[in-house]
């Protein structure tokens, strides 16, 4: 075995430069929402120079929409397609689903990039541009994994099946259209940036619009008036303290801060007509965060019963109660048993590569874990690299010595996890 590890080493790092080549190929095509048509050619490009059985699957809401765990993120419901790749094999060995997904976000205003978010330009080790962190990387040292170890003449007991798919960042429509088709293995690997971290829990995370009610007047007679964004303060006030009354009452093991495992978050606020006008009106929309043992359905009636709390108290809202409205992303938390095979594989194959244990964690994000773990009754795990703090930021970057890193652990994964032999 240890001979094995150091074939797998050696030959991450002869692949190098390939390797860097092909992530940079990848940020260089921009992947927004709808427009991932190129960079999945380009992904199955590359999957057939390997050898592997390709298809793309296209992506139907209509096919989607009575599924429990859709969520229509407004794009195109009918034009945008996943690449699969199989490595079959007939072995007796587990089977083994590497995800990644191609879709990355708006790029912010591009004068606060040092470079065109496109570039994926390197400099000092690292690799810059809008989707290097996620999750390009990330998908590039799966890909390159099972190019190492057929490189080395190994070939695993057990089927690989390579994911690119779309419509993670707003909803996971593409995950779960493979899921919804019955693409099924013995367990998941999904290649979001963790730093290098084995996560197999996440929070959940709820998009709402909070509208909240006033009286316009004249601002010479505000007193006559009731000001929106006043009564909104009052309850944005309340929010804060309600969500720290949240962590304290919930089991957040495994999480790095227990206070920041479900956070709530006021993202856009819109309120008045006119800067002479008592504002009538202020409409805000936010994150609501779900802790892994909280059901969505019990976070979304407890953010609405906290709501009706604040508004009975108050003499104006508790006869003109706010609206809590639930659109668009709607991530379900999820977790596989951190005691699992899968589990203490992955964390055997991350000690084989870099000789040191790695650390479990949970993460405060949703992703496409909750899909498999939740609705295909798949044993799944994030890892891979990146620092998910630089995702969606200006001069997003992965360092390309994390991402030889995850090809290394992958590689050996596929090993432990699928079992084989050398041709």
């Amino acid at each position: 075995m240890a001979d094995l590890r150091q074939q797998i080493a050696s030959a991450v790092e002869a692949s190098r430069d390939d390797l860097v080549s092909f992530i940079q190929t990848l940020v260089q095509s921009p992947s927004l929402a709808n427009d991932e048509g190129p960079v999945q050619n380009i992904i199955q490009d590359k999957l057939e120079s390997l050898g592997l059985d390709t298809e793309k699957i296209l992506v139907r809401f209509d096919k989607l929409k009575d599924h429990p765990g859709f969520s229509d993120d407004g794009f195109s419901p009918d034009s945008r397609v996943n690449v699969m790749g199989q490595w079959h094999n007939e072995g007796d060995g587990r089977s083994l689903i590497l995800n990644g997904h191609v879709d990355v976000v708006p790029t912010g205003p591009e004068n606060l990039w040092n470079k065109s978010p496109w570039s994926g330009s390197v400099k000092n080790g690292r690799i810059y541009g809008r989707g290097s962190c996620d999750m390009k990387a990330g998908l590039g040292a799966g890909i390159f994994a099972v190019q190492v170890l057929q490189s080395i003449g190994f070939k695993p007991d057990g089927n690989i099946m390579i994911q690119s798919v779309v419509g993670e960042e707003s909803g996971g429509c593409g995950t779960l259209t493979n899921i919804v088709k019955g693409y099924s293995a013995d367990a998941a690997v999904i290649l979001e940036p963790t730093s290098l971290k084995i996560c197999p829990i996440q929070s959940g995370a709820l998009t709402f619009r909070l509208t909240i009610p006033g009286r316009a007047t004249h601002a010479a007679m505000r007193w006559d008036g009731v000001s929106a964004i006043e009564k909104f303060n009052l309850i944005h006030q309340s929010i804060i303290k309600f969500e720290k009354e949240r962590h304290d009452s919930f089991n957040v093991t495994y999480f790095e801060s227990r206070d920041r495992v479900a956070p709530i978050n006021i993202g856009t606020i819109k309120g008045g007509e006119w800067h002479s006008t008592v504002p009538e009106s202020v409409v805000a929309e936010g994150r609501f965060g779900v802790f892994p043992s909280e059901t969505t359905r019990n976070a979304r009636d407890a953010f609405e019963d906290h709501v009706s709390e604040i508004s009975n108290n108050d003499p104006w809202l508790k006869d003109n109660p706010p609206v809590v409205e639930w659109f668009e992303g709607q991530f379900e938390p999820g977790q596989t048993d951190p005691e699992h095979p899968v589990i203490d594989k992955l964390m055997a194959s991350h000690l084989t590569a870099t000789g040191y244990a790695p650390i479990i964690e949970g993460v405060t994000y949703g992703s496409d874990l909750r899909l498999f773990t939740n609705h295909a009754h798949i044993p799944a795990v994030l890892f891979g690299p990146g620092d998910v703090r630089l995702a969606h930021a200006a001069n997003e970057f992965v360092e390309i010595k994390e991402v030889l890193t995850s090809v290394k652990v992958v590689a050996n994964m596929i090993v432990n996890w699928c079992g084989g032999t050398f041709d």
